[in-house]
């Protein structure tokens, strides 16, 4: 493992790993062999975080794969440690959130990163009120991929979740492991691992006869950003065993309290 910073320790200096968690910062570059900070990332390290040339932090590739460097005085960052790859969380979490008003969207986009969704995805539903054009889709796919790079760093991801184009309600009830997130219905499980979340007016007819599995991500009625939100803090809290994962022996029936 990598070795970058010296702690006191009984008057000794003992040198201890440094990770994306310990280090003073997380960043994404495009080549681990010769790490160099994007113009965005090299003035919020030094003007934000106010760290200086010779601090401890990691570079990562978005794949799972990093290594500990120290900051120069320029954007290149001075290699101090080997190329580490993490194991990929399995099952992949999947969000797909029907998209709503105002700059929700795009808190819904940095919160899922923040808890640990693997993948993103944005659709149109039959009841959804907001309709975005072409251009208007363009734009919300660099500020959404870009709020995802940022939340990753903040909260030490090695992984980058994806985060695709907007999408159709059709496509999204053929992701892998799909469910329909319900009032009523079987508590969230990884046998459900993509959990599909409706607009505010709710799911229509055609939606909810999908046949997809209905799963309760809680006892009240949420607001669409809060559901997204709650869904995928759930299943990613289940997947990393902090909390226990309810098996269907132990629901009666689909739509059980």
């Amino acid at each position: 493992m990598p070795h970058d910073v010296a702690r006191a320790s009984g008057g000794a200096a003992v040198a201890e790993p440094v990770t994306p968690v310990s280090a003073s910062a997380h960043v994404f570059v495009d080549d681990l062999a010769e790490p160099r900070l994007v113009d965005g990332d090299h003035r919020h390290l030094g003007r934000v975080l106010r760290l200086r040339p010779g601090a401890a932090v990691t570079a990562g590739d978005g794949e799972g794969r990093w290594r500990s460097c120290r900051l120069g005085a320029g954007p290149e960052l001075e290699v101090a440690g080997e190329v580490v790859a993490d194991e990929r969380p399995d099952p992949p979490i999947t969000i797909a959130f029907a998209v709503v008003k105002g700059d929700r969207p795009e808190l819904v986009v940095q919160k899922l990163t923040e808890v640990g969704v693997d993948r993103i995805v944005p659709f149109v539903a039959e009841r959804s009120v907001v309709r975005w054009d072409a251009a208007k889709v363009e734009r919300q796919s660099v500020r959404f991929a870009d709020i995802a790079r940022q939340a990753a760093m903040q909260c030490r991801r090695t992984f980058l979740p994806r985060v695709d184009a907007l999408s159709d309600f059709r496509a999204v009830a053929e992701l892998p492991g799909a469910g329909l997130a319900e009032r009523t219905g079987v508590p969230p499980s990884l046998s459900v691992p993509t959990l599909l979340i409706g607009p505010e007016g709710g799911w229509g007819l055609a939606e909810k006869a999908s046949r997809l599995p209905s799963v309760r991500i809680g006892a009240h009625t949420l607001r669409s950003e809060t559901a997204a939100i709650t869904a995928g803090a759930l299943l990613v809290a289940i997947r990393s065993r902090l909390v226990g994962e309810c098996v269907p022996s132990q629901v009666e029936g689909p739509h059980a309290p």
